[in-house]
């Protein structure tokens, strides 16, 4: 079969932008489609093309001409949906093609795409489930009682009916590599921009042994924490030959000590000379500052941290299972092991100004070399936004981008986000990576 996989375009809006002409906050960063080239990865059987609207804007009508699909696979997170919803109306419109959607928001809301632009919702990691989708639909074989695990036909009009499909390590096709070679045209548009250098996205692990209120990681593995072998990751890493710094875009490198020591001593042991991004939890940092220092060996040049709130009680109400005096611990030890901070602080549209000045003071006090500040939002599918349910003004899935106010604020609107840009601005004038 014909397969296109696409990658939707930049699909975010900025409440301050839109009406208040504050540019400075709407954040964009660009980065391979891993999920899709996993996907293809275990579709060797079939022709497979990718078109990433992302660096290619105007390339969707070209790429549905040249491959004429049999089969449309569109990825989205939360606010992209609506874009997915348009791509997959234009293809309805134009192309007799059958129109599967997934990606972590049709994980978390899969009735947002029961709609008869879509045919198939895919729920979890898909890469198991939609090569066997693929399977059936070649073989004219596809019902509603034999669908693969975490596949759904849509039924307009009426609610999906929803099973628990917690992924299994079988789901991750460990034995069939992502096929980087789709994005080969997309490369040069896949950079660090203040830095200038080209950077490449590994999975080493997928969901997330914790789970923080906001965090909508959960639904990508149904909650589960999995973990790659060390050989998978090593033969990915040196598949990116020419890509000297690689993002491991797992929500949790460390969630397994045991396992990413052993990861470590295999980088090393490969001799790749890549340097790596890493998200870690700030306790892991304090309880084994000897697996950092063995993964700085491996190349470790930054890690992001969640700090998310810089005093307990704020840590607390998130779920975030850490204490404000660990952060401080960690800020410590990863400057004295010579490894970057890429810290992520949450505010609250309830913050007033002391909220922001004591947010502010915490970040010039603190030596973090890159603070990343979004506004706390209850993305559909998270435990935030069923307690949140209630308060939310604004529902158009285009502004869920972190980085607006989608329930009320508690200063006038304009002044949050003034100080909001103001807290960026400060944050980011000596900032380095």
């Amino acid at each position: 079969m014909n397969i296109l996989l696409i990658n939707p375009p930049d699909s975010g809006r900025s409440i301050p932008e839109e009406r208040y002409g504050i540019t400075s906050i709407k954040q964009i960063f660009r980065g391979e489609p891993l999920g899709l080239e996993e996907l293809a990865g275990n579709l060797l059987e079939h022709s497979v093309h990718l078109v990433d609207l992302k660096a290619e804007p105007d390339g969707l009508l070209t790429a549905l001409q040249e491959h004429t699909p049999h089969v449309v696979g569109i990825t989205g997170v939360t606010c992209e949906a609506n874009t997915v919803v348009q791509i997959a109306s234009t293809i309805r419109a134009t192309f007799d093609a059958i129109i599967v959607v997934g990606g972590i928001h049709a994980s978390n809301d899969p009735n947002f795409f029961n709609r008869r632009e879509v045919d198939y919702i895919v729920r979890g990691l898909g890469k198991q489930s939609f090569s066997e989708l693929i399977t059936l639909l070649d073989k004219g074989t596809e019902n509603q009682e034999v669908l693969p695990r975490g596949i759904y036909r849509v039924t307009p009009g009426k609610a999906l009916a929803l099973k628990q499909t917690p992924a299994t390590q079988a789901d991750l096709v460990e034995e069939r590599p992502p096929s980087f070679n789709l994005v080969q045209p997309y490369r040069d548009h896949y950079i660090l921009e203040k830095l200038g250098i080209r950077m490449g996205f590994v999975a080493s692990a997928f969901g997330c042994p914790h789970a923080c209120s906001f965090c909508s990681i959960a639904g990508q593995t149904g909650g589960r924490y999995l973990v790659r072998s060390a050989q998978a990751v090593v033969r990915d890493l040196a598949l990116l030959q020419d890509i000297p710094v690689i993002r491991l875009v797992d929500a949790n490198t460390f969630g397994s000590i045991e396992r990413a020591t052993a990861l470590a001593h295999a980088i090393i042991d490969a001799q790749l000379n890549k340097q790596f991004l890493a998200d870690i939890r700030s306790d892991t940092v304090v309880r084994h500052p000897e697996m950092l220092q063995l993964w700085k060996k491996a190349g470790l040049r930054a890690v992001i941290i969640g700090f998310e709130a810089i005093d307990d009680s704020s840590l607390l109400s998130m779920h975030k299972a850490n204490k404000a005096k660990m952060n401080t611990e960690a800020i410590a030890i990863l400057h004295q092991l010579g490894i970057t901070i890429v810290g992520d602080f949450i505010i609250d549209p309830d913050y007033d100004e002391h909220d922001f000045d004591q947010l502010s003071h915490y970040l010039q006090n603190h030596p973090i070399d890159l603070p990343m500040i979004t506004v706390m939002t209850p993305l559909p599918g998270t435990p935030l936004h069923a307690s949140l349910r209630p308060k939310i003004v604004n529902h158009n899935l285009d502004y869920y981008t972190l980085t607006n106010a989608v329930t009320p604020t508690r200063l006038d609107e304009h002044r949050f986000y003034s100080a909001y840009a103001e807290l960026i601005a400060q944050s980011h004038r000596h900032a380095h990576i």
